[in-house]
């Protein structure tokens, strides 16, 4: 063939490329059609509406920051609502890298883009895009509520309690009292930790998604305080003020699971799983479906829920824009199916990544002890404990990992710690836990 056809032929596809490179660069992303389970509510009619009006904004002039930040934010909303991370953060990230193109020092641009890559457990990145966006704005409280999620993440709660404290003297409302209830949770004051919820929840507006979504973390802290009825309340309320809210059916789901109405459970999970994509549900639901004698079901959704997490990974790592680190996610995937190795690669993973954090510590530790190799858990556990945290999944595992290796007095006050109240944790950990301390 000739040679000068074949560079002709070279230089063609070259420029296709190019102009398909920009035209995907330039294309404005849109709102997505919701879930049929999800109510159509007229808040979705007025954000779609408005989200339509704002992309035609853009369209007529590409450099309308304000207009473009705006969108950024209905995309990050609405990744809240949906759970659909993959489309609305690349969709978000291409915006403020739109207009960090323009303006490298834009605050607002700045603060969107720490909080995205929070949202795709780009912790360190997040943490210092966020630490920039605040040498801008010092006094923004959104920004010190970045620092304060980006320090727990990294595992330095020294520094999220300070940011914490900052944030709520600048603005007390829902967003600092939610924080501070997490902070008090994980240092061990279960009951500050309500107390703060309890007011983030009067600070918000009734049926706002952040609302009902503290509403349910509440509910939470009562369950793992053992107060079920307490919890129910505060879920079925969420759901009369924000009906469909799924992940208030996951809460009357497991507290339908300590009830031991397993079946009633899994509809209420997969009630919440048609509305949202959220990795948590679709475990609980695994967990549901073994409780219930249903094994093939719990493969089922496992497998599933590795598959996706893989697929995400993959696509993260080829493409910048999107994909979140998801290794913690998947290390208990992993072991709910016995592949110890698996767990262990992904949890290392994690850990080699923000080594001080007590979550990612707390996996490598537990995998350590499903794998019958409880000394080498024991430097994660110390570190998981740092925090001198209260929560009861936490206190079972260190229970029995001390008892596996013959720690009897550590052992027996771990559990009864953990025991205490009687909270509603996983069935099966629970009666592995009292079963150990009957015979300690």
């Amino acid at each position: 063939m000739n040679r000068k056809y074949l560079v002709g032929l070279t230089a063609i596809a070259f420029v296709m490329v190019v102009l398909v490179s920009i035209t995907r660069e330039n294309k404005i992303d849109n709102l997505l059609e919701r879930s049929a389970a999800i109510p159509q509510t007229n808040e979705w009619v007025l954000r779609r509406d408005y989200a339509e009006a704002l992309r035609s904004k853009i369209s007529k002039d590409p450099t309308d920051v304000k207009s473009i930040l705006a969108l950024t934010t209905l995309f990050i909303q609405e990744a809240r609502v949906t759970g659909n991370y993959m489309y609305y953060d690349k969709a978000a990230l291409k915006c403020v890298n739109k207009v960090l193109k323009q303006d490298t020092s834009n605050g607002e641009a700045l603060t969107f883009k720490s909080l995205i890559y929070l949202s795709q457990h780009h912790f360190a990145d997040g943490l210092a895009l966020a630490e920039k966006a605040h040498q801008i704005n010092p006094f923004n409280a959104f920004i010190y509520g970045l620092l304060v999620d980006g320090n727990v993440e990294m595992g330095q709660y020294d520094s999220a309690v300070a940011n914490a404290d900052r944030m709520v003297s600048v603005r007390p409302d829902i967003r600092s009292y939610s924080r501070i209830s997490y902070l008090r949770e994980i240092h061990g004051d279960y009951q500050g930790a309500i107390e703060a919820m309890e007011m983030a929840v009067n600070a918000g507006g009734e049926g706002d998604e952040t609302t009902e979504w503290c509403r349910v973390q509440l509910g939470r802290l009562y369950e793992y305080t053992g107060d079920l009825k307490s919890a129910e309340m505060h879920y079925t309320i969420a759901l009369d003020e924000r009906p469909g809210y799924a992940l208030a059916w996951a809460g009357l789901a497991r507290v339908a699971v300590a009830g031991g109405q397993y079946q009633k459970a899994i509809g209420y999970y997969r009630k919440a799983d048609s509305m949202i994509n959220d990795y948590s549900i679709k475990e609980e639901c695994a967990d549901a479906y073994a409780l219930a004698g249903r094994k093939a079901s719990a493969d089922s959704v496992t497998s599933l829920v590795i598959n996706e997490l893989s697929r995400d990974e993959q696509i993260g790592v080829s493409n910048d824009n999107i994909g979140h680190y998801a290794d913690r996610e998947l290390a208990y995937a992993y072991l709910k199916v016995n592949n110890y190795d698996k767990a262990l690669e992904h949890a290392l993973m994690e850990y080699n990544r923000r080594p001080g954090n007590i979550d990612a510590n707390e996996t490598v530790a537990w995998i350590y002890y499903c794998k019958k190799q409880s000394p080498e858990a024991l430097p994660y556990l110390r570190t998981a404990l740092k925090t001198h945290s209260r929560n009861p999944v936490l206190l079972c595992r260190a229970g029995l990992i001390y008892a596996s290796i013959g720690h009897r007095s550590e052992a027996k006050a771990l559990l009864e710690q953990a025991m205490l109240g009687d909270p509603n944790i996983s069935v099966v950990l629970k009666n592995e836990g009292l079963e150990t301390l009957r015979s300690l």
